[in-house]
């Protein structure tokens, strides 16, 4: 095998996957290295991709020329657009997922890839000098030399599997942990953690009466991940079901409790906020007579199911006696009970906007290792150290995301900036700009800067501009069509809104909340044939443009001004000592994160208004 690569990837989860496929498709030699083959873009939890602003991630993954979004609708089995009641900028797709060919898709389109290699061992040390990254050192002692290493390890460092009393060490079901890289890394000088994620029991669906259940079917008419048009929607879709746990369910739980590692204090690490385990769920919301159960297929052939929202590390014993109390679930057979499963990670404070380390040069961390937790948050954050990773080595700009350009930017700034206690999870909140970063305009946000870096396709540029002549074109035909009020009178009445005092254009009357644009064919046939001739993600996009107008413009101004401060740039060996006036906790909080920008010191934890005022009288000099 050649000894030597451009980049190093570790770790072949959903981080380390888009992170090899990245660089290589830019043209570095790259090595993927995992501990199984086998286990390549596995699912280590649920069966599903997207949600509330996770499926604003995997559409700009895509949009960046990434995988995980083709791979989901290659493998998918349900697609839901959630939010669709909330306006454009909540809306979240999703989709249940085939987890065996969902892993498979990946495989292939890795294996599809010139420049990727792959090798099967575990990476227990890295080659270090003069504060640079050599490459790694394998279990059997192997050396492989690289310019750039990327660390995407996952739960696997020192991971521990707790089911109750039992614990055991592994970095998920039926696969070991990785030891030495920790060890090395915090002699190195560098601060880690310990976190903490869970799993529910597999059941075999067979055995489950889905009769008792609320059926959950897709939408009517399915959407997709990807931009590009050889993706295709479903044709045909498979139902999750819904059911709920009850007092007589709680109540087996609790008496499992004193034997939980949760509470009798054999779990350090801090488990998710928004994703609590069953046993945290009625613990913490004792008022609760009922807590939601999502009945999940792991496949279109498989009779696996998953048990969404009963994640657990309770005695086996207790599990089992708790879930055959669940309605429809009476007879069950378990596959394999839930698990926690405690790991290592560093603090994400620790590396600079593109993913590197402050303290080793060319040196990436990417996914759980930062304290993230989800397939779609690792995924994306694999795809910009892959990227940057290339670029730093090819002596060329690095690609930074800005809070107002992508969801993926604000996720990589709010971990360098404000680090992370707790399993770190995107939502919609966390965004100030989310009206600008809605899932249906992710390709025109996006796929001209990573076609320029040399990542996305001719193709998909060629098609974004397609789809924004289109849109203009649209707008336009809204703008110019007008109507007198009486024309337009009868058919208003019958949409049951209010009728026009003066002569309006399609575009004024579109902005009535009650109106949709397909509501525009009964005003006339030609109308009817000029929507005809659109795409339906075109007319999406013009409708929103016009609709929400106001609102856009008002946003990108505030992003603008913004963004004003993140043109004052601070050099990484300013001396913050030298202002008196910044507070102590200011300067502590600056000297370790490393602003680049005045806009990035403005948002870290602990500096407040008045040291960003200071500062930015300083730099303005």
């Amino acid at each position: 095998m050649i000894q030597e690569y451009d980049i190093i990837v570790v770790g072949a989860g959903h981080a380390g996957c888009e992170a090899a496929a990245a660089a290589a498709n830019m043209g570095s030699r790259v090595l993927l290295v995992t501990m199984n083959m086998n286990t390549i873009a596995h699912m280590s939890c649920n069966p599903a991709m997207g949600g509330i602003a996770k499926g604003q991630i995997i559409r700009e993954i895509d949009a960046l020329g990434g995988y995980s979004g083709i791979a989901t609708d290659k493998s998918m089995i349900q697609f839901r657009m959630l939010n669709r009641s909330k306006g454009p900028a909540m809306w979240s797709p999703r989709a249940q997922s085939d987890r065996l060919r969902f892993a498979e898709e990946w495989r292939l389109a890795l294996e599809s890839i010139h420049n990727l290699d792959f090798w099967q061992e575990m990476v227990s040390g890295l080659i270090v000098k003069d504060g640079r990254i050599k490459g790694v050192r394998t279990s059997i002692g192997l050396e492989i030399m690289a310019k750039a290493v990327i660390l995407t390890n996952g739960t696997f460092l020192n991971g521990l599997i707790h089911i109750g009393e039992k614990q055991f060490g592994g970095g998920r079901s039926g696969e070991r942990s990785a030891t030495g890289i920790t060890e090395q890394l915090v002699q190195l000088g560098f601060e880690s953690g310990r976190m903490k994620t869970g799993t529910p029991p597999r059941v075999d669906g067979r055995s489950l009466d889905y009769t008792r259940m609320e059926e959950q079917e897709g939408d009517e008419i399915p959407g997709k991940f990807s931009y590009l048009q050889s993706s295709r929607p479903l044709s045909q879709q498979r139902s999750c079901h819904i059911t709920y746990t009850n007092p007589e369910v709680h109540d087996i739980l609790q008496t499992g409790f004193e034997k939980s590692p949760m509470f009798n204090g054999r779990i350090q690490g801090l488990g998710p906020r928004y994703c609590p385990s069953i046993e945290d769920k009625i613990n913490r919301f004792a008022d609760r007579t009922r807590h939601q159960i999502f009945v999940e297929p792991e496949g279109w052939n498989t009779i696996e199911i998953y048990v969404n929202g009963f994640s657990t590390s309770l005695p086996e014993d207790v599990q089992f006696k708790a879930i055959r109390k669940i309605p429809g679930f009476q007879q069950v057979k378990m596959f394999r009970p839930g698990y926690a499963i405690e790991y290592d990670f560093f603090p994400p404070t620790q590396l600079t906007n593109t993913l590197e380390t402050h303290l080793i040069e060319n040196l990436y961390f990417a996914g759980q290792i930062n304290g993230t937790t989800g397939y779609e948050e690792a995924a994306c954050q694999g795809l910009m150290a892959g990227i940057n990773a290339h670029l730093k080595i090819k002596e060329e700009r690095p690609l930074i995301l800005r809070r107002n350009e992508a969801y993926i930017g604000v996720l990589i700034d709010d971990l360098i900036n404000k680090g992370t206690d707790e399993p770190y999870r995107m939502f919609t909140s966390r965004a100030e700009y989310r009206l600008l970063l809605r899932q249906d305009n992710a390709d025109i946000r996006l796929t001209e800067l990573s076609h320029k870096i040399g990542l996305a396709s001719q193709e998909r540029l060629n098609q974004v501009q397609q789809k924004i002549r289109a849109t203009a074109s649209l707008t336009n035909e809204l703008n110019q069509t007008q109507f007198k009020p009486q024309e337009v009178k009868e058919t208003l009445a019958s949409l049951s809104s209010a009728p026009i005092k003066d002569r309006s254009s399609l575009a004024t009357i579109l902005k009535r909340p009650e109106l949709s644009i397909y509501d525009f064919k009964i005003f006339s046939k030609d109308i009817e044939h000029k929507l005809s001739t659109y795409e339906p993600e075109v007319i999406e996009q013009a409708e929103i443009q016009v609709k929400y107008h106001t609102y856009i413009e008002r946003e990108q101004q505030n992003s603008e001004k913004m963004n004003n401060l993140e043109n004052l740039k601070i050099k990484k060996t300013f001396d913050y000592h030298q202002l008196p006036s910044l507070s102590a906790e200011a300067k502590e909080k600056l000297l370790k994160v490393k602003p680049e920008t005045l806009g990035q010191a403005s948002r870290i934890s602990g500096v407040s208004p008045s040291d960003v005022s200071v500062l930015m009288v300083y730099l303005g000099r």
